[in-house]
């Protein structure tokens, strides 16, 4: 009898590799973790399945993942912009105005657009011409921008909006799919595309490594920081256009805290708050795990400042937790 030959075919070293990478990857981890989520809130509510109900959901993230898309490349070239937030409601407070002047939809959305560009070239300008840190220029900014809304708004609210402006807000593509939840979509793969298969997005990464190597490599450093800023302000801009739609009025204090919530997002995508790696995909991820907990938390009647020390416990582990784990590495190999 003939002895039976099996063909062992081995996997190449390069994929093995590759293979590997992938599973030990945080964003393999954040795939865990939002699976983890979405079966525990579809346990805990009958009513979190709903096809209608998960639609609902995106809403809880897809005005700040935008702005995150942004705020990713910002933090990886070594930057922070926290006056984001403040950004969104300036935005709103002058398609407000605009809007009791009678000026229709394309208008307003042209007015947001350009004061969010103008105070992203703000920001850009303080910190690539005068050389002062981000972070301080930003809270600076943060206060300011606010503080205008404020001086024109007070205590009041705009709420003249054309009915076809709630549409960018309120309006559905197709089925449960909303307007803007295909919007963050389409800006997902815009970034994703920008930052992993251009060379800004290669100059972005120089930058955060080593910025005096990357400008002596002949990246323009101060331009990409300045247009790292630019799009920070757009997004928010555009974050702003949402949201005002979607609420149909106009307050100061519209998007308080969500400078936070952005921040954390970035982080919890893998984004090192330190700069130089991070992916959009991690972002996007994140994006959707945060948005299912706040979802969650809403269907339990979870009170609004739980949710508020959730995302700043989030915030230190995910900032910590990389550290620590380097930390024990380095004392198990001695």
């Amino acid at each position: 009898m003939a002895e039976a030959h099996v063909q062992i075919r081995h996997i190449p070293d390069r994929l093995q590799s590759r293979g590997s990478r992938l599973l030990k990857s945080w964003e393999s981890l954040l795939v865990v973790v939002a699976l983890l989520i979405f079966v525990a809130n579809s346990l805990a509510s009958p009513y979190f399945l709903d096809p209608w109900n998960l639609s609902d959901a995106t809403f809880n993230f897809t005005e700040k993942a935008m702005i995150a898309f942004a705020m990713a490349l910002v933090i990886i070239a070594g930057e922070i912009d926290l006056s984001v937030a403040s950004i969104v409601a300036l935005t709103s407070t002058a398609m407000g105005y605009a809007a009791s002047q009678g000026l229709g939809t394309p208008a307003l959305v042209a007015v947001g657009l350009a004061v969010g560009l103008a105070c992203g070239a703000v920001n850009g300008l303080l910190v690539t011409r005068l050389g002062l840190p981000s972070i301080v220029v930003t809270i600076g900014t943060m206060s300011l921008f606010r503080g205008i809304a404020f001086i024109i708004l007070g205590d009041q609210a705009f709420t003249e909006y054309p009915a076809s402006f709630a549409w960018f807000g309120q309006g559905y593509v197709w089925w449960v799919f909303s307007f803007e939840f295909c919007l963050f979509l389409g800006f997902a793969v815009v970034y994703a595309v920008i930052l992993h298969m251009t060379n800004f997005g290669r100059a972005v990464y120089a930058i955060g490594n080593n910025q005096t190597a990357a400008l002596f490599s002949g990246v323009r450093v101060a331009r990409v920081k300045f247009t790292l800023f630019l799009l920070t302000g757009l997004m928010s801009a555009v974050a702003s256009i949402c949201l005002t739609s979607r609420l149909g009025s106009t307050r100061p204090s519209i998007a308080l805290g969500w400078e936070l919530e952005v921040v954390t997002m970035v982080v919890l995508g893998g984004v090192s708050i330190l700069g130089g790696s991070g992916t959009i995909g991690g972002v996007v991820l994140a994006a959707f795990i945060m948005g299912m907990v706040t979802f969650g938390f809403g269907l339990l009647n979870v009170p609004g400042i739980v949710m508020s020390i959730f995302i700043g416990l989030l915030l230190i582990s995910v900032i910590a937790l990389p550290i620590l784990y380097t930390r024990l590495k380095r004392r198990m190999a001695h």
